[in-house]
């Protein structure tokens, strides 16, 4: 494998750590700016609307760029919404800053398969999307606890330090690592991406990635103001747990996608959602006591990510019979879809943390789950009703 996919999988581990550690520190960013913890639960949900709105629409305003120039220029980006976060006078900065480093996150997403692809041989190119997609899935695994306990112990503006810091190796290593001459496909045109909303199939597992990220998010989004108020951790135990998390996280994903390899996404996904639904359900009263707390979390974790394979199978099969010329596209979607799911899931978690209790997040987070599970077995019903119809014709 070329040296240039180093240079990506650190920027996937760069944009994975900035997204998901803001999670650990909401308690910690609400204290120090003065705002309620619905106000910092907030910045992730406007990072993940900058995901959502990056990842489709600037996709296609620099389709016709040099891949490697846009890479350099969403790093750049990337490095400076980080700065702007470590040096952020106040709350509403902050927002800026999020949301500017969401726009980053979205469009390495969207263009980061196809230079990885660009990288290696026909036969290689799964294995590489699969090397840089490692970058993500470490930064939940060790990005994410350590950011959380730099927040802890150094302050939370340290933490956007560091991350930025990051950034920059991955833009000088994307900059002397990465060709410049990479192969390009047709520019997906935003025609062609509006084309792909108006089918009711691809809809019904967008709204599928949406509830069930939604309801996990709902809760996940407080989880460290659950595990110090509800479970009476100390502050300083919360990056070990959010650490214990990610390696969870890690065998959900891999479990979860030879879950959709042996069964098919809709049952894999049925599966997940019920067992997703459930452990939400029982967080509500666990939370309570220290040591199930902990083995509720251990076992949210291998479920909560274990979906992603089974959606992301699921949009390109689908995408094949009802927009085969728009399959890249339609997978795009689903992550923007993905952000969608998150930053719902914590408005919500926000609205019931402002009007209700801490622990309702919980609850509220499961019911939202079912309606995933509702929607999947419905969209399988209509797979076997096609396959049905198909088989008389």
């Amino acid at each position: 494998m070329p040296i240039a996919l180093l240079a990506l999988t650190l920027s996937a581990f760069a944009i994975g750590t900035t997204e998901f550690v803001i999670v650990g520190l909401v308690p910690t960013i609400a204290g120090d700016l003065g705002v309620s913890l619905p106000s910092a639960g907030l910045l992730v949900s406007l990072y993940a609307l900058g995901v959502a709105i990056g990842a489709p629409v600037l996709t296609a305003l620099t389709g016709k760029w040099n891949r490697k120039h846009v890479l350099l220029s969403l790093m750049a980006l990337f490095v400076a919404g980080n700065i702007l976060a470590w040096q952020a006078p106040s709350y509403e900065s902050l927002i800026t800053a999020r949301i500017l480093t969401g726009l980053a996150h979205g469009v390495f997403f969207s263009i980061g398969s196809t230079i990885a692809t660009g990288l290696v041989s026909k036969d290689k190119e799964a294995s590489a999307i699969a090397i840089m997609f490692t970058g993500l899935t470490v930064a939940l695994v060790t990005g994410v606890p350590l950011g959380t306990w730099i927040g802890q112990n150094f302050g939370w503006r340290a933490t956007f330090l560091v991350v930025s810091g990051l950034g920059t190796l991955a833009l000088i290593g994307s900059a002397l690592l990465v060709p410049n001459n990479l192969k390009q496909s047709k520019p997906a045109t935003l025609g062609e991406q509006m084309k792909v909303l108006v089918q009711p199939r691809l809809l019904l597992v967008y709204l599928m990635t949406i509830l069930g990220y939604g309801g996990t998010f709902t809760a996940f989004t407080y989880l460290a103001p659950i595990l110090q108020e509800e479970s009476g951790f100390a502050p300083s135990a919360i990056s070990l747990i959010m650490l214990v998390y990610g390696v969870s996280v890690a065998v959900g994903n891999i479990y979860g996608g030879k879950l959709a390899d042996k069964n098919g996404p809709v049952r894999a996904l049925s599966f997940i959602f019920t067992i997703l639904s459930a452990i939400l359900f029982a967080l509500t009263f666990t939370m309570e006591s220290k040591v199930v707390a902990v083995i509720t979390v251990l076992v949210w974790g291998a479920f909560a990510f274990g979906s992603v394979p089974g959606l992301q199978v699921y949009v390109v099969q689908l995408a094949e019979k009802f927009a085969p010329n728009a399959v890249d596209v339609a997978s795009g979607l689903n992550i923007a879809a993905f952000n969608i799911g998150i930053a719902l899931g914590s408005i919500i978690g926000g609205s019931i943390v402002d009007g209700m209790q801490l622990s309702d997040t919980a609850w509220i987070g499961a019911l939202i789950t079912l309606i995933a599970l509702v929607a999947t077995r419905y969209s399988g019903h209509l797979d076997k009703r096609m396959l049905a119809t198909s088989d008389k014709v």
